[in-house]
């Protein structure tokens, strides 16, 4: 699931672990707490907004479990109504919550919770919907509140200022670099959750960190020993399969295999109890390592995961969730995805993992056509079933492609930079 990221816009683009801070705040509504947040303009005069707050909707945990992560503030962030609209989804996961300075919780770790206006104006129009949101804490990069709180009662403390404010029901604990080298401060974090899950009943906790070819690294490892030896179990504990030499799904499934065994050996669970409590956090498209990750990888992930029974399926994030106009793969993006596709694919994946059929007509309201939508392609359509050899060419998805080699029944779209189909760009 990535997570502060830092300033550079392309980092975390969180990828995985690389997301940029927060940009200049709008004007919003408010979401928590039910009392109007009085506002001060340029001129002196202060305003008070009149909209009310939205409460959560009564959402089950599959939705909890299957929230994509979302920008609101960075990254050209879309709407999420008519992200809504157009796969099902019912529930988001904001990110992320740092240290704004002396133990104080903010938005990117710039913008207070006390004063921010646009992440409650996203909330209620979820919620008015009929959805919910969770918010993650920490992410890649940035300082996070357990390096500044100095004990777990307050890092704890810090962070119920955001439940209570969003009247939060979910909550996500991005434990990773440089945080999670930080024994103190894993200390801190694991307690504050502990402490949240222990004060308000019912809270959904997840607990997301790096993943390795071995499932996590030592790090993580860890971090686990320190949940364990505070007694602490969250609803899951998520790796990130991404940015560290993943080469496709099959990549990502074995080192959830892997992570698996790290679990069952951690705290004594049979396989079945660890998946039980295993949760994947994605990244849709290209990454920053350079992976590439497509709809087929999501595919064979989702059916890992519901398979072996994962308790949470997820992926970084809605931002990215849309081809990027012009060239389909200008480098890393923290606004689309890099790879063919059209908008909300990924997001459909986490819908399927909740338990609900995504839409199959695209809302009323859906935009005119793009000026770099793919035209008609002349070349002959690819077939599974042909063999094809070097320089052979065919169409796929609305894009031209080229055989480097000998290949049969290989999607051009899952293909890969290093797979034998390249692709040529738009017909």
């Amino acid at each position: 699931m990535e997570r502060a990221r830092t300033t550079n816009p392309e980092r975390r683009v969180h990828a995985r672990r690389h997301r940029p801070l927060a940009a200049l705040l709008g004007l919003g509504l408010l979401a928590g707490g039910g009392t109007a947040l009085a506002l001060t303009t340029s001129a002196g005069a202060t305003v008070t907004p009149t909209t009310t707050a939205v409460s959560p909707a009564a959402l089950g945990s599959n939705w909890y479990a299957s929230a994509p992560y979302l920008m609101p503030e960075d990254n050209n962030p879309p709407n999420a109504a008519a992200v809504m609209d157009a796969t099902g989804q019912k529930a988001f996961q904001l990110a992320f919550i740092l240290d704004g300075g002396g133990c104080s919780p903010a938005w990117g770790g710039t913008s207070s919770i006390n004063t921010d206006t646009t992440m409650p104006s996203v909330i209620s129009t979820i919620r008015a919907k009929g959805g919910d949101v969770s918010v993650s804490f920490g992410g890649y990069g940035g300082t996070k509140l357990g390096q500044t709180c100095g004990t777990p009662e307050a890092t704890a403390a810090a962070y119920q200022k955001a439940v209570d404010k969003y009247q939060l029901k979910a909550v996500d604990f991005d434990l990773e670099e440089p945080e999670y080298e930080n024994t103190a401060a894993i200390h801190n974090e694991i307690g504050a959750a502990r402490l949240l899950q222990q004060n308000n009943p019912g809270l959904y906790v997840s607990i997301t960190t790096a993943g390795t070819n071995a499932g996590t690294g030592w790090f993580g490892t860890q971090m686990l020993n320190e949940a364990k030896s505070q007694g602490f179990t969250p609803a899951n504990y998520s790796i990130m399969p991404f940015d560290g030499g993943f080469n496709g799904a099959a990549a990502q499934t074995d080192a959830l295999v892997k992570f698996n065994a790290i679990l069952q050996s951690t705290f004594g669970w049979s396989e079945a109890t660890a998946y039980a409590h295993e949760g994947v956090s994605m990244m849709n498209g290209r990454t920053d390592a350079a992976e590439y990750f497509r709809q087929a990888d999501f595919q064979t992930v989702l059916d890992f995961a519901t398979a072996h029974g994962l308790a949470r399926y997820t992926y970084w994030s809605v931002n990215r969730d849309r081809q990027c106009a012009g060239t389909v793969d200008p480098g890393l993006s923290g606004s689309c995805s890099s790879v063919v596709q059209n908008d909300w694919d990924f997001t459909k994946y986490t819908v399927r993992f909740a338990g609900a059929t995504p839409p199959t007509t695209p809302p009323s309201s859906s935009p005119s056509p793009s000026p770099t939508t793919p035209g008609t392609c002349t070349a002959p359509a690819w077939d599974p079933t042909k063999v094809y050899t070097a320089g052979n060419v065919v169409s796929y998805a609305g894009h031209k492609w080229h055989a480097k080699w000998w290949t049969q029944n290989e999607n051009p779209s899952a293909s890969g930079q290093w797979g034998v189909w390249a692709d040529d760009g738009p017909c």
